[in-house]
């Protein structure tokens, strides 16, 4: 632990399953950020001149590092976020080596110039090509549920792109944002190109729009995501917001009952349910919800929350605020007659933070339980009558981030896929297609704008910029919607109207044996002018 500095403003860290500090970290002053965004867009400038390989070097080092270095990593992670280390270690430190080695050798490919001929014959001359370019210096600021991958995967997709990032972690999580400063240094990048910065916020976003970031990356809550758009908008700065979720999970009467029960007791109940992506409403068909809550009551018993050690299944929840919000949110819940089916046990010590699993049931849609994201280790379930009130309920909510569909049968899981509105949704499985560097993450409604991940992920840290060009450049001297201007020239440029959508192929052929001669003779024309007059 760092010794503290009676002079100096700290961010510190407890850990949520001891109550134990374990470390703290000094604020970043305003002084400094003008100091980090001054090396991060002289280091950048730099950056961006070279090649996909070389960034990928770096990047492959970072991948390196943390491969060797990931039980002190899943510990670092576990101990500031309160997630068991197994937890860390399987949805962030193995998702962070694999968003290193496909971005290294997918941003080259997606990212690479795509000549554009001709989109018409009136243009044959006009050849474009699109090509992209890095954005600048990009400001990310990360939530405390994920304070390792959400942050990292974005930072090895920025600097790909050729970027400089800043990155700010939560305030809960501050050593895990030291952590990946290591991770970084270690790969050798060049000084300024990235920068961990300490701080709230709000005074952090402040600061990295003050000093003229180019964009900013946001993952947090749906009210957060709207304060940063409205600071953003102020300097016409970009963001991309990644934001709340209240995700559906739809049981047909032909799903696979054990699967789907250890599918998504785990996508409710993983990370104590602080996941933005996880089960939030499960939606079971009258014929197999006896089976389903049956076999759920028993499993939810036998599992365990508890800082044990390998004999836990669940960590503890991250803040003492969120842990406090769980207890009312549960009592709300059961105030309006939901009832708790079965919870899990408690091993070891329980000094922290433990919010038991909690399945519940006699649920309906219209709770408030069931309306609002809630951020914490519930299951709720609701019995429906058929696969088409499923799917309404699904939709029925103002997010729309993931959700999955469970059945025997892939081809029409995929069919209703396609009608649940979400951004991503997995047939059998839920929530973890944010470990999948190829699928973009996000989602449509409140759940946010833009992408994370994936080719759409590397088209928003990255700007497309057309290179057009005239393939006769010394033969034409002229365009044909060039000066000057007669009356001649508007009854051919009528004509050209119907050239861009011919009538009929005679039509056609036609105006390319008499209106084309006259467009080209004024594109190698030359313009004289009487200089007497």
């Amino acid at each position: 632990m760092n010794v503290a500095n009676p002079d100096v403003a700290y961010e510190v860290s407890i850990n949520p399953a001891t109550l134990e500090e374990i470390g703290r970290l000094p604020l970043t002053t305003q002084e400094e950020f003008t100091t980090v965004f001054d090396r991060a867009r002289d280091a950048q400038k730099i950056w961006a001149q070279t090649s996909y390989k070389e960034r990928a070097s770096y990047v492959l080092k970072m991948a390196d590092y943390i491969r060797d270095n990931a039980d002190e990593l899943a510990s670092i992670i576990s101990q500031d976020n309160g997630k068991l280390k197994i937890d860390a270690l399987n949805t962030e430190v193995i998702p962070s080596i694999m968003s290193c080695t496909w971005y290294a050798k997918n941003a080259p490919k997606v990212l690479k110039d795509e000549l554009l001929p001709p989109a018409s014959m009136m243009f044959f001359n006009k050849w474009s090509k699109r090509v992209f370019q890095p954005i600048g210096v990009l400001g990310i600021i990360s939530p405390w549920n994920y304070p390792f991958s959400i942050p990292f995967g974005e930072l090895v997709m920025g600097l790909m792109a050729g970027n400089a990032v800043v990155l700010k972690v939560a305030a809960q999580t501050p050593m895990v944002g030291e952590a990946i400063e290591r991770v970084v240094k270690a790969s050798g990048l060049p000084d300024g190109l990235f920068t961990h910065v300490v701080g709230s916020g709000s005074k952090v976003l402040s600061s990295m729009l003050e000093n003229g970031a180019d964009k900013i990356f946001f993952t947090g809550s749906t009210f957060a995501g709207k304060q940063v758009m409205k600071s953003c908008a102020e300097y016409l700065v970009p963001c991309s917001l990644e934001l709340g979720g209240n995700d559906a999970m739809v049981v047909l009467e032909d799903a696979p009952i054990e699967r789907a029960v250890n599918g998504g007791m785990w996508a409710a109940y993983q990370n104590a349910g602080q996941s933005c992506g996880g089960v939030k409403r499960v939606y079971v068909h009258e014929k197999v919800y006896d089976d389903f809550i049956k076999m759920a009551v028993a499993k939810t018993k036998a599992l365990r929350h508890g800082n044990n050690g390998h004999d836990a299944d669940m960590g503890s929840v991250t803040t003492e605020k969120q842990f406090q919000q769980l207890e009312k949110e549960l009592q709300m819940a059961l105030d309006n007659g939901a009832q708790i089916a079965a919870q899990s046990q408690a091993v070891g010590e329980q000094k922290g933070y433990f919010f038991p699993a909690t399945l519940l049931t006699n649920v309906t849609s219209d709770m408030e339980f069931m309306q609002d994201e809630i951020f914490g280790p519930f299951m709720p379930v609701v019995k429906v009558r058929s696969e088409a009130e499923a799917i309404e309920l699904a939709n029925k909510s103002q997010y729309g981030l993931t959700a999955s569909v469970w059945t025997r049968n892939n081809a029409h899981g995929k069919k209703v896929a396609k009608q649940l509105h979400a951004g991503a949704v997995t047939v059998n499985d839920h929530l973890y297609t944010h470990g999948l560097s190829n699928t973009e993450w996000g989602g449509p409604k409140e759940s946010g704008i833009g992408r994370t991940h994936g080719a759409l992920g590397l088209f928003e840290v990255a700007e497309s910029k057309i290179v057009n060009w005239d393939i006769l450049p010394t033969l034409s001297k002229n365009n044909a919607w060039w000066f000057p201007f007669d009356e001649a020239s508007y009854k051919t440029m009528l004509k050209m109207t119907a050239y861009a959508k011919p009538r009929s192929a005679f039509e056609w052929i036609g105006l390319n044996l008499t209106v084309i001669p006259k467009v080209m003779k004024k594109m190698m024309s030359s313009w004289k002018v009487d200089n007497d007059r």
